[in-house]
């Protein structure tokens, strides 16, 4: 079974750049038709899909986030990682890693990373 596994700094000052890691166990990040995204939910608020890479390694990202977001991703690891730039207290969010099917319906997510900004 597929299990998904976020890792993070936890607290972030205003600013900086925010590194998330994603470490897939029980399957391949580059099995053909599947996706894998970060998704966040701030507090008090719905989810927010922030981006996905296909097994290709073709990307997608929100426009609202596309200027400080970028993907990666260490195949042999099989891990991928979400970089947020300049962040402010916006983006204090918990944040997930999850896969989706074809159709970028998630059918596995992580427990989830809280990222906090504050100075």
């Amino acid at each position: 079974q597929v299990q998904l596994q976020e890792s993070g700094p936890g607290l972030v000052k205003p600013s900086q750049m925010v590194s998330l890691t994603c470490t897939v166990s029980g399957g391949s990040i580059t099995t053909a038709y599947t996706y894998w995204a970060w998704i966040r939910q701030s507090p008090g608020k719905g989810l927010e899909w922030i981006a996905h890479m296909f097994a290709n390694g073709d990307t997608y990202y929100n426009p609202s986030l596309a200027s400080r977001t970028s993907l990666s991703r260490d195949t042999p690891k099989n891990q991928f990682g979400l970089q947020l730039r300049s962040v402010t207290p916006e983006d204090t969010a918990m944040y997930y890693c999850a896969r989706t099917d074809n159709n970028l319906l998630v059918d596995r997510w992580g427990r989830g990373t809280q990222v906090i900004v504050s100075s």
